[in-house]
């Protein structure tokens, strides 16, 4: 056994195996606990913190957001022209007045402007109040002092703008805003808001202009004249507001003053309360317990990470101990097969990757790649080897991701179920009903688990239930949310089934296998192949369709795949197309094309039918198995014919002895029992048809004595066909060819052909 691990290719099996296993503890993360805690899980017990962290406090970050929002000072654009057009046309207005150098000549409604509104009417006094004007005004015709008076009364308004109302309380500061002139946003300047409010700036608006002409006009003239009239006019005609808010530059001075608010968070000490027992835990809760386990996990020393990895190689190891051994004494073509090999692996970290992948907790579908698995194994290999692997899998998913023994129990259930269930796959509705029987199952079992641990399995984001069913106490509750998860397993292992019918064709290919579907596809009788059989050496092709029917009944007899064997008797013989006279089936009543060729030449001839089979199956893309039946078929069996011609022609020249090895078929020897089977099954019906007296027992002896020739011969070494077998398979093959050759009553008057 020690010597078996000392070849290179052994080394390079383990090798594999630890590529295998590195992957699967690369795509479990296996230098990590897993985190622990699904959606609807209910704590036995209260769940406190196990090392110090904090967590983001969005209540408190909202907060703060909504106050420093109410903080932010927001930016009008400020629109001086309509205060430049204000302030020229009063300017306009006085130029009218001075303009009538008479009482009479005066435009009445131009001076009504400049009287304030409500005083009574006197013409006398208002004549007389014109030629005050006209007198205060006598020095500056051209108003030049008196436009830079109304320049400086409306400085700070032109500068700062007016404004009428404010935006709301909460969009931005109300004692301050940003001003910039129209069209250029770059140019900010801040301004109080009391200073821009029309109303205060109307009101303010009177004592500017007392001292905006009593400096343009000095002690010499009634300044204050000048000021009434033209704060009378201004206050018929109005301040007209400047200000409006820039709405995108206000939102982005809010948004930028939010980003720069840092997360306020809120701090956990170990021992304190995360989540309380008996209660469902939702989406806050794992996102509680997340935040926890993230600082558990980044707190952990490289010593503690050492050990977890070397405990989960561990793991991996054993389990590849346990199969490997199972494989080793169990089916140890796996292991001699370094493709197969090397694709189970394959299958096994991919299988492993999809698993991790599906069983985020929004899907919890890991039991859907478990099946596939668990079906694909069953199809390629055997269905123990198939339960193993499938459980040592969900023993892997269990521990990666944190589960416990209920999950892990329902987990080898449903691929359980799964792999038992698939035989013979003759229908392509089959897996559906495997996906379906193995769906059932695992409902009843996450039924009972659920019901014995208190654990729904549900994959919703809370505990809830129907509308229509209200009133439902807790119990209720839990019965409705167990059938939920009960249901959501079942539809897993159905959309498994239905997956695998889709993926069938393609694992077919990767494995170079054949299932029953293929196979009866690959045995219609217009299969080219054929056609091209029966067309070029319709006795060869007779031939096979009779080994097939006793291949089938004798491999069925001791449990092997007969519709394998049946269909590959079909095309055993195929290479005899390319020379089909020089079989005795073919010749009909015309002279044997051997009578020409020596011995050692008809006998190349003879066996160059299996080479010649070999390479057409292969180029018409048959199965490797079909080329396997055609390579084995003859095993390293003696051409005896020519090998007794050739031995008579040398004795008799006196020459040395004939090489028997130079007669035999280059094989292999068979190397599975339905090679085996076809084996017998060809050179039986072959041999029976020269019988002249195919009585039952001569039949029996035939069969017999054929067998017991190739048995002691070692054709079936290294095939794994146990003595018993071979009694069943020449009891099968005596009783068929025993039926092909049945006597008949000889009806009266019939001759003998």
């Amino acid at each position: 056994m020690l010597r078996r691990f000392t070849t290179s290719d052994a080394l390079l099996r383990l090798t594999l195996c630890v590529l295998a296993a590195v992957a699967m503890w690369g795509v479990t993360t296996a230098w990590k606990p897993p985190f622990a805690f699904r959606r609807g899980f209910i704590p036995p017990r209260d769940i406190v913190a196990r090392v110090e962290f904090s967590r983001p406090d969005p209540e408190q970050y909202e907060a703060l957001k909504l106050r420093r929002r109410g903080e932010t000072i927001c930016v009008y654009t400020h629109n001086v022209r309509p205060l430049i057009e204000l302030r020229e046309a009063l300017t306009n207005r006085v130029f009218e007045l001075l303009a009538a150098e008479t009482w009479m000549d005066l435009d009445l409604s131009v001076w009504e402007e400049f009287q304030p509104e409500g005083k009574p009417r006197d013409p006398a006094r208002e004549e007389q109040e014109f030629f005050a004007l006209r007198a205060a005004l006598a020095g500056d015709m051209e108003l030049r002092k008196f436009q830079e008076a109304l320049v400086n009364a409306f400085k700070p308004f032109e500068t700062d703008g007016l404004l009428d109302s404010l935006h709301a309380l909460e969009d931005g500061s109300q004692t301050a805003i940003l001003v910039h002139p129209v069209g250029d946003e770059d140019f900010l300047h801040r301004v109080n808001v009391g200073q821009v409010q029309v109303a205060e700036a109307q009101a303010a608006l009177g004592k500017r202009l007392d001292e905006a002409f009593k400096e343009a006009y000095g002690e010499s003239v009634d300044s204050s004249l000048l000021a009434t009239y033209g704060r009378t006019w201004l206050n018929r005609h109005r301040l007209q507001t400047t200000l409006k808010i820039n709405e995108d530059a206000s939102e982005a001075a809010r948004q930028k003053a939010i980003e720069s608010i840092p997360m306020p968070t809120k701090a956990y000490k170990p021992g304190d309360l995360l989540a309380r027992s008996g209660s469902p835990l939702q989406e806050a809760d794992l996102a509680l317990l997340h935040l926890e386990y993230d600082a558990e996990v980044a707190q952990r020393s490289w010593g503690q990470i050492i050990r977890y990895t070397i405990a989960d190689l561990g793991m991996f190891g054993a389990l590849y101990v346990l199969c490997g051994a199972y494989l080793l004494y169990h089916t140890p073509q796996v292991l001699r097969d370094k493709h197969r090999f090397t694709t189970l692996l394959g299958l096994v970290v991919l299988t492993v990757a999809l698993s991790v992948f599906a069983s985020h907790d929004h899907w919890r579908a890991e039991l859907v790649p478990l099946a596939i698995f668990a079906m694909t194994l069953a199809v390629v290999h055997r269905r123990e080897l198939a339960l193993l692997l499938a459980a040592s899998l969900a023993m892997v998913i269990t521990f990666s991701t944190g589960r416990g023994l209920a999950d892990f129990v329902i987990l080898v259930a449903g691929v359980g179920a799964s792999a038992m269930m698939v035989s013979r796959i003759r229908s392509r509705t089959k897996l559906i009903y495997v996906g379906m029987t193995a769906g059932l199952v695992a409902m009843l079992t996450t039924l009972g688990v659920g019901t014995l641990t208190g654990q729904p399995f549900a994959a919703g984001d809370e505990m809830s239930w129907p509308a229509w069913l209200p009133g439902l106490d807790s119990d209720g509750a839990f019965g409705v949310m167990l059938l939920q998860g009960a249901a959501w397993h079942g539809f897993c292992l159905l959309l498994a089934g239905l997956l695998m019918t889709a993926l069938l064709p393609f694992i077919e290919r990767v494995f170079d296998i054949q299932t029953d579907i293929s196979l009866l596809e690959l045995g219609d009788a217009a299969h080219p192949l054929l056609q091209e059989l029966a067309r070029r050496a319709p006795g060869t092709y007779n031939h096979s369709i009779n080994v097939a029917s006793l291949a089938e009944a004798a491999a069925e007899r001791i449990g092997a795949n007969g519709l394998l064997v049946r269909v590959g008797a079909y095309f055993h013989d195929i290479g005899k197309m390319l020379k089909p006279n020089y079989f005795i089936e073919n010749q009909g009543q015309g002279a044997s094309q051997h009578k020409s060729l020596v011995p050692a030449m008809s006998t190349l001839v003879i066996i160059a039918h299996v080479k010649d089979g070999a390479d057409l199956a292969r180029q018409h893309g048959l199965p490797q198995a079909f080329v396997d039946f055609i390579e084995q078929h003859h095993g390293t069996t003696l051409v005896e014919y020519f090998y007794r011609q050739a031995a008579e022609q040398q004795s008799e020249q006196d020459d040395e002895e004939v090489d028997e090895t130079a007669f035999r078929y280059p094989g292999p020897k068979p190397q599975t029992r339905e090679a085996a089977v076809m084996m017998l099954a060809d050179v039986c019906e072959s041999a029976s048809r020269a019988l002249s007296d195919p009585a039952p027992s001569r039949i029996e002896h035939l069969v017999d004595e054929l067998a017991m020739k190739r048995l002691l011969d070692g054709q079936f070494d290294e095939c794994g066909l146990t003595l018993r077998e071979l009694a069943l398979v020449k009891e099968s093959l005596a009783k068929s060819l025993t039926a092909v050759y049945h006597g008949r009553v000889k009806y009266p008057g019939q001759q003998t052909a």
